[in-house]
């Protein structure tokens, strides 16, 4: 009996010292996800549902990305033509009716793109997670059935970003975000993302679909679904330029 008690006291605490050692810091955890999540360059066609007050709003849209830059061009009957063009730190938007470039800044990036609850700060924050953010990690929740990381991110010093604080669960299978929680410096909580489906495509898992609810608004929530993704196309010459983007 002693014998057998010493082998399982050995083999708990291999399997203990295994545990240990295959842990993941908080650094590599987030490099994971930026791995999976973080679009150097990429052709999207995409679906966003706007409810409101039980209102229902659909946008559709294609999108060019290239590092810093990103090209948006709505393609529904009502909004069709409606362009927004990134260009590092700067965002302009067209509109078909005026038929002027307009420079979005100031207290403009914060509001709601298109009255959805994506702010246009939202779409201009291209960096890396790790450039952003200094993170911990602050324990570890089951969410939907799936063990997660639960990580903290305050911004970097210097940084512009659109929230002071996330908090980020981190699916520890797949490394994705599954879920966020977005704060101001005074700690409010200002807006929630919930990711309600990831795919695997071409080596990596990304969210496919998700929903941001704005905490600031009552009875609102935008629907966001990924409807086509190609990671590293080629991307025509002049497509990141105001002239293209009347």
């Amino acid at each position: 009996m002693r014998k057998l008690t010493l082998l399982l006291v050995c083999l708990l605490t291999l399997a203990l010292f295994g545990l240990q050692a295959s842990a993941l810091t908080v650094e590599e955890i987030i490099a994971k996800v930026d791995a999976n999540q973080y679009v150097k360059s990429a052709r999207a066609e995409a679906e966003m549902i706007i409810t409101n007050a039980g209102r229902k709003i659909t946008k559709t849209m294609v999108s060019f990305v290239d590092d810093d830059n990103s090209l948006t061009t709505f393609t529904n009957p009502r909004d069709r033509g409606t362009r927004f063009l990134k260009r590092g730190d700067d965002l302009w938007m067209f509109f078909p009716d005026a038929e002027e470039n307009v420079k979005i800044s100031g207290h403009m990036l914060s509001q709601g793109m298109m009255g959805s609850d994506f702010s246009y700060q939202d779409m201009m924050e291209s960096d890396k997670l790790t450039e952003l953010y200094n993170f911990t990690l602050i324990g570890e929740e089951e969410l939907e059935g799936r063990p997660c990381y639960v990580l903290e991110g305050i911004a970097v010093e210097g940084q512009e970003v659109s929230y002071y604080r996330r908090k980020l669960w981190i699916d520890q299978d797949r490394f994705t975000g599954l879920k966020e929680e977005l704060y101001a410096q005074s700690g409010r909580l200002l807006k929630v993302l919930n990711v309600t489906q990831v795919k695997q495509i071409d080596g990596r898992w990304y969210p496919v679909e998700s929903v941001m609810e704005n905490k600031l608004r009552k009875n609102t929530k935008t629907e966001f679904i990924v409807k086509s993704i190609e990671f590293d196309p080629e991307i025509p010459p002049g497509t990141f330029t105001l002239e293209n983007l009347r």
